[in-house]
Parts: structure tokens; sequence; C-alpha cells
């Protein structure tokens, strides 16, 4: 079996984490801000050095690739993202994209042709966590968004996608590759959660995603003096919420342990120290592996919150923003990861995903699988988010065998 060079992977990831270091050890580089333009430059440099050509997309999508020895041949995609949390991690998305790379590095290195191109994908906004929703790059790849409806996309400064596209130096190339030119997908990715850690796997064979749905809540009461207004009296929209979120986590409990429930987000607006909150605004995020028990957690979501709304007299608004669906993998895509694992040696456990990704997208359109290794403590989103040497290198070498065995060997490895 085939081996990446673990610790020129190593060393990539760190010079990478150091576009938008923090101070606390993480890293900062929002989609499409100066750091991020320098995070794709820096990309983009290693790609032509290691004999690949590059082209972007109308929203930004960067594309790396290795020419394949059949012209016609559709391309093995191998992606992840660049972009971070505003208090992101070193590894969250940018391992799969340097994990990409170092398999046509090591192609590279040991003479190894492939009948199949081989394209490194650094997809666009995929955090969400300036423009939403997230995995927006991907999503206007395979039409799940239309591009002008992204392009009109603004942060919370007002900036669209397309001016930040402009002031960012991407250009789109006239050739556009769509779903209907790939043969597949393959990305690997820290897991996010404790999951592999605790069980002692330093890989986890992805099957899917699960479902995710965000709802978005407004609770309207009444605003008023906090010191004139007696309890009986009020109609307070922080206590109503407060009391929503109680009732949420409450119905997890009932859903246990697959359904997950998080309120990632609360607003009081004009908000005073001295006033009773007139409205506050949350979001909702619902996860299960079924469709049909997150259906239900929302219809119960639904009812609590009224419910709570007509005890304390306020009123609820509740809307859902979106919703992904549960997405398996292609079987046969997942097979060779799965069997690139145990050719190498390495234990692993079946996993679905917690998390969103781009390969969730994806995996609607063409063969799509994942790879997952171990994140230290199961931190992510957090700049204290780390991953072990090992787990990375182990993560790599499965990426390099599945990739190969579905791109095909096409010519022996020279002496």
């Amino acid at each position: 079996m085939l081996k990446v060079d673990g610790q020129r992977l190593w060393a990539s990831l760190m010079e990478m984490a150091q576009v938008g270091a923090t101070a606390r050890g993480g890293v900062r580089r929002l989609a499409l801000t100066e750091e991020d333009r320098r995070g794709r430059a820096r990309f983009a440099e290693w790609c032509e050095a290691a004999g690949m050509t590059m082209r972007s997309d109308a929203v930004g999508n960067l594309f790396a690739r290795r020419e394949g020895t059949d012209a016609d041949a559709k391309p093995i995609l191998i992606g992840s993202h660049l972009d971070t949390q505003p208090e992101g991690g070193r590894f969250d998305g940018v391992y799969g994209v340097l994990a990409g790379l170092e398999v046509v590095r090591s192609l590279n290195e040991q003479g190894i042709h492939t009948h199949h191109p081989i394209e490194v994908v650094s997809w666009t906004n995929e955090e969400g966590a300036r423009f939403t929703p997230a995995m927006l790059g991907s999503a206007v790849f395979v039409g799940a968004t239309p591009l002008v409806d992204a392009l009109r996309t603004q942060d919370a400064q007002g900036v669209t996608l397309a001016e930040a596209l402009e002031a960012c130096g991407c250009t789109s190339d006239a050739k556009q590759l769509t779903t209907h030119d790939v043969e597949a997908y393959f990305e690997a990715h820290i897991e996010q959660g404790p999951i592999l850690e605790s069980h002692g796997h330093p890989i986890g064979v992805v099957t899917g995603g699960q479902s995710i749905r965000w709802l978005d809540i407004e609770v309207t009461g009444i605003a008023a003096h906090a010191g004139t207004t007696p309890m009986p009296y009020r109609k307070d929209a922080f206590f109503a919420a407060s009391a929503m979120a109680l009732e949420l986590e409450a119905l997890a409990g009932r859903y246990a342990p697959q359904g997950l429930v998080t309120i990632g987000q609360i607003d009081v607006p004009n908000s005073s120290r001295n006033t009773i909150a007139g409205k506050v605004a949350f979001t909702v995020d619902l996860r299960h592996p079924d469709d049909t028990k997150i259906d239900a957690m929302e219809r119960d979501v639904r009812a609590a919150f009224e419910r709570v709304a007509a005890q304390r007299g306020v009123q609820a608004s509740i809307s859902t923003y979106w919703t992904s669906p549960a997405t398996p993998f292609d079987p046969a895509c997942v097979a060779l990861v799965e069997d690139a694992t145990r050719q190498l040696g390495y234990t692993y456990e079946r996993i679905v995903s917690g998390a969103g990704h781009d390969a969730i997208h994806l995996a609607r359109h063409v063969p799509t699988a994942m790879v997952f290794i171990p994140c230290v403590d199961g931190l992510s989103h957090n700049e204290a988010e780390d991953a072990l040497p090992a787990d990375v290198t182990a993560g790599a070498n499965v990426l390099l065998n599945a990739v190969l065995a579905r791109a095909k060997v096409a010519a022996p490895v020279l002496a």
C-alpha cells in the first residue's frame, strides 16, 4: 500500500495555520477576506509547484488539476475548504484540502500516472461564518443554490458575495466544471466529535450525513420599565425564550441519543439594562440521522414553543431557515475507503457524519465518500482544536489509496 509523506503534510498544515493565526493558537480566516485570499494564494502556489493547473468558477471555488492519461476521462475530485470560523482551528476543512494536495505530491514522487484526472478543490464559504447559508460554494456547484442568489448574499456589514469575490481577486474561468463532469468525490476531515478518540480508532469510514434543520424563532412581548412593572403584569420576551430553551433541552432527552438540539445565536434588539425585553430572536439547530425523526422533532418544537407563548402572553414566530436531508454516501466509494483502511492495518469504525460538509451536497449528485480522523477531546470550531500527526498521516494514507483505486493506475511505479 502506498503512503504519503506525513511530515510534509504536517508542515503544510502548520504553515497554512499561520495565515490568519490568532493569539490563542487558532485561525481566523473568514471566507473571501484578506486572510482567505492569502490562504488561497498559498494553496495555489503549492499546487502549481506540484505541476497542477488552477482554475476558479463563478462562486470562487478553486480547482487544481493533475491530468490523467485519458483526456476524456472524468476527474476524481478531492476537497474541503480553507475558510474558518471566527475563532476556528488549524484542521477543520484545511486538512481535507491539503491531504488532497499531499495525494498528488505522493503520486508525483512515486511516478504514478492515473487513468482519471485528479482535481483538488477548495470550496468557497463552507463554514457559513461570513455568508449564510453554510456550504455555499458546493451548493452552487451542484445547483442546490442558484448562482445569482449566492452572489446577492450579504455579510453582516452588507457586503455581497459578488463584491467579496471581486475584492479577493477571484476571477471565473470560461470553462466551468459541473457535476456531470465528475467521476467521484472524496473528502478527508477531522471528526469534530469525540467518538473515534473515545473508541481508540484512527479512522472513521463515513457512511453518510445526518439530517439538519435550522429554525429561526422570534418572540415578541412588550417592552416596559424594569422598575415600575410588577412581575405578574409583564410580557417578558426573554423569560419566554428562556422557557422555550428549557423545553428544547427536554425534547432532546426524548430523542436521545441520536437527536441533537442547539441554540447557537440569540439577539435582544434595542436592549437596555433597565428595560424588559420586548423582542428576542434566536436560532435552533436540530439534527438526527433519520428524516422522519427530525420532522417529528420540528413538530414538537413548534408545539412546545407555541404552548409557552400562550402561557406567557407573548407571540412566537417560527420559520424554517434551512434543511438538509439525511444523505447516504455511495456504497462503492465507501467500500474503497474501508478496503484501504483494512489493507493499511488501521482500526476503524463506520460512522455517520454529525456535521454538515461539502461532501453532503456532492453525494446527492456524484459518487462520494469521506474519511474521518479523530480530533483531540472531540473539539472543533474552537481555537484549541487539535489532531495528532499520526492520525493526520493515517487519514491521508487511506485517502491516497482509496482515490488511487478509483482513479486507476495507468502506468507502473517507476524505480
